[in-house]
C-alpha cells in the first residue's frame, strides 16, 4: 500500500520535486491554493483529502500534538525540523513512509524524521 503526502508551505520545493521523481503522490499547499490557510484549517483540509501532512513548522507540530491529546481526528503529521536533517534524508524517509505505510496507520499520529 501507499499513502499520499501533502506539503506545508515551509517545505523546500526540492523535497517535493525529488519525491515526485520517485513516484510519490505529493500535493503542496501552493498546488492547492491553500498557502494562506491557518494551520488548523489546513490540517482539516489535508484530512479531507486523506493525505498525511509533512511540515517543518514547529508550531504546526505542537498544534497536531494538542489535537492528539484532545482526541480531535486528523490524518497524520510528519515533522522534520529544518536543521534536523538534509534534503536527501527527508526525501529518503518520506519516500519510505509513503511507499510502505497505509493511511489508517497514520490516523492521529505525529512522527518525526529523519530516522537516522
Amino acid at each position: 500500500m501507499t499513502i499520499s503526502l501533502y506539503m506545508d508551505v515551509h517545505v523546500p520545493q526540492a523535497i517535493t520535486l525529488q519525491l515526485r521523481r520517485r513516484n510519490v503522490d505529493v500535493l503542496t499547499a501552493f498546488d492547492d491554493n491553500s498557502e494562506e490557510l491557518p494551520d488548523e484549517q489546513l490540517l482539516e483540509r489535508v484530512t479531507q483529502f486523506k493525505r498525511v501532512l509533512f511540515t517543518q513548522d514547529i508550531r504546526f507540530r505542537v498544534m497536531a500534538e494538542t489535537w492528539q491529546t484532545q482526541g480531535k481526528q486528523f490524518s497524520g503529521l510528519i515533522f522534520g525540523h529544518q536543521l534536523g536533517g538534509t534534503i536527501g534524508q527527508f526525501v529518503e524517509d518520506l519516500e519510505l513512509i509513503a511507499k510502505v505505510s497505509e493511511l489508517d496507520e497514520w490516523r492521529n499520529v505525529v512522527d518525526y524524521i529523519p530516522f537516522k
